[in-house]
């Protein structure tokens, strides 16, 4: 195990390093800049001093070599957008909100999807498990930005239960003497759907197969109740496919939606994600896509481990493969 972690470790650096090689030369090959002139029309020697301040004016790859060397002592340098702050700074203050929005989104999205799933295969081809597959295939063609304006254009506006926008965040509803606030539940309705719907796809398909392998009809043959052989034999062994898709899916939910952050106003960090590309706000282009990989990376290895632990056969590293 501690051999196969250090080659995990060894391979998410060498990611890392290939990671923001291409993004660095990509971002810098985009035609125009931060400072060009189309955009706020400085004179030439304003905006050459502004290049020397941020050392834009040197070739690119002694940009690259000081911005890794700064970024390894933890400095990833000053955001174009809001030079007043530092990008740890801003991205702490937007991930902080994104990391809540993501949270929550992940607890409804695997609670009831896990659960529709499991309710489907459990009452194979009958209509519950048909009004499941077409809840799936609904959640996987209507995109989330559509179901926010729905939830909106219903919930607030009609109705007039919910606030349009906006994201309170937790200390703000605890001095107000809250456990929940109302402005949470949009957003996080709008952004589960799709998740929700493929982690249900996931657990019918994989809980279906492990009922029709031998080890579940034996346990029927000796006499067991079908919830009793579905949650002792069937479930455990149907959760590495459901593992799988949490580690692919988990990476997109905690780095934020554009479309939902901007439909219901909330500042993230996916909402900067898009407006850093289109300022070409190279530090925290760079960071938030080291930042991703990191997550990727480190996600995808707790995966792994995790497949140890639902089925003891599995052995990381082993000569020949995994089991």
């Amino acid at each position: 195990m501690t051999r196969y972690l250090l080659g995990r470790l060894l391979s998410l650096l060498l990611v890392l390093f290939v990671v923001s090689v291409v993004t660095f030369v990509l971002m810098h090959s985009v035609p125009g800049g931060p400072f060009d002139e189309s955009k706020g029309r400085l004179p030439e020697a304003a905006r050459a001093n502004i290049m020397r301040k941020y050392g834009l004016d040197k070739p690119i790859y002694v940009q690259y070599w000081n911005y890794m060397k700064n970024a390894l002592r933890g400095d990833f340098g000053i955001p174009y957008q809001q030079p007043q702050t530092t990008v740890t700074a801003l991205i702490a203050k937007t991930w902080r909100i994104t990391l809540q929005v993501g949270a929550m989104t992940v607890l409804l999205a695997f609670g009831v999807g896990i659960s529709l799933g499991l309710i489907a295969a459990y009452n194979q081809n009958s209509w519950i498990d048909s009004f499941v597959t077409f809840f799936a295939m609904l959640g996987f063609t209507v995109p989330n930005f559509v179901v926010a304006l729905w939830l909106i254009l219903v919930f607030a506006v009609r109705l007039k239960w919910l606030p349009m926008g906006g994201w309170s965040a937790s200390g703000d509803c605890l001095v107000a003497g809250r456990f929940f606030c109302s402005d949470w539940i949009m957003p996080v309705v709008a952004y589960s759907l799709i998740p929700m719907a493929i982690i249900a796809r996931y657990t019918r398909s994989s809980v279906v197969d492990v009922m029709r392998q031998d080890y579940a009809r034996t346990a029927r043959a000796k006499g067991l109740h079908e919830r009793t052989i579905m949650f002792r034999h069937v479930f455990r062994n149907a959760l590495i496919p459901m593992v799988t898709a949490l580690g692919v899916i988990i990476p997109n939910l905690l780095t934020g939606s554009i479309f939902i952050e901007t439909v219901f106003r909330i500042n993230g960090m996916g909402k900067y994600f898009v407006t850093s590309i289109f300022n070409r706000d190279y530090p925290m282009i760079m960071a938030l896509f080291l930042l991703v990989a990191v997550l990727w990376g480190v996600l995808y290895l707790l995966t792994d481990i995790a497949y140890t632990w639902i089925d003891p056969r599995v052995r990381l590293g082993a000569k020949g493969g995994n089991a």
